[in-house]
């Protein structure tokens, strides 16, 4: 147990930014499991624990903060969790090498969304019908991707409250984390069902993100949000790059170049 201690302080950290953010702190966890050449499956598996211990702790923050739509992030929430057991089961066959690349497209997009997420938001509510559609089948979607890669699902459901509902990002990330406490925890399920995580690793993570979590969402209050972006989508960029290379060297390998 001592060798692997050091997950506490990596689900710390991710927990902060993954609280602020309103992202999970999936993006944070999974590319260094990756690197650390964990499977997929196990890697993905291990980040929903921290993420959903990630959750239930800002939820709690934020709900006494009165910044959670409630009856929205429930919907949502309960609409992703066929998606994540499709993610669940859609894990345990990608290779590694596939895996890499399309989380390395994932951390990009989430990247640019963090760095450019203030010019997105909308003034006006929007609540179509077109737009209900929309967000119904985008949480199904964002369910397979919160539990394929172990990353909560926030990346699709923050941008979809804020661009597409018109709602402020001072309440869409609180809620996203009411959202990803059903995507992260119907996610867990599924993996531990289907054998994929490694629980002593995973509760490791779980306690730091936990307590990262509630650290996450009290400076969420008081952080210059422009240095945040900046620091974030440069490690995420980073990380992004370091899967492209080690994908293509995987590959590489595999017809012998």
């Amino acid at each position: 147990m001592f060798d692997q201690i050091w997950l506490i302080p990596l689900g710390f950290a991710a927990g902060i930014l993954g609280s602020m953010i309103g992202l999970g702190g999936g993006i944070i966890v999974v590319p260094i499991l990756t690197f650390l050449g964990f499977s997929p499956s196990v890697a993905a598996s291990n980040s929903l624990f921290a993420a959903l211990s990630n959750a239930i702790a800002s939820t709690a923050s934020y709900s006494k903060q009165k910044r959670i739509e409630f009856s929205l992030g429930l919907k949502l929430g309960l609409l992703s969790v066929p998606g994540t057991i499709l993610g669940a089961v859609f894990s345990s066959d990608v290779s590694s090498e596939i895996f890499k690349i399309l989380f390395g497209i994932i951390l990009v997009l989430s990247s640019a969304y963090i760095f450019l997420r203030k010019k997105l938001e909308s003034k006006e509510k929007t609540f179509s019908k077109q737009m209900i559609i929309f967000a119904i089948g985008a949480s199904f979607f964002a369910g397979i991707v919160s539990s394929f890669f172990g990353i909560g699902g926030g990346i699709i459901f923050v941008p979809l409250m804020v661009v597409g509902m018109g709602m402020t990002m001072k309440r869409a990330a609180p809620t996203s984390q009411l959202i990803l406490l059903f995507a992260s925890l119907s996610g867990v399920i599924a993996h531990s069902i289907l054998g994929h995580p490694d629980f002593l690793q995973a509760g490791l993570l779980a306690i730091g993100s936990f307590f990262g979590g509630l650290v996450g969402a009290r400076l969420s209050l008081d952080i210059k949000e422009r240095y945040l972006q900046i620091l974030v989508s440069g490690v995420i960029l980073i990380a992004a790059v370091k899967l492209f290379i080690d994908s293509f060297s995987d590959t590489s390998g595999l017809f012998g170049f």
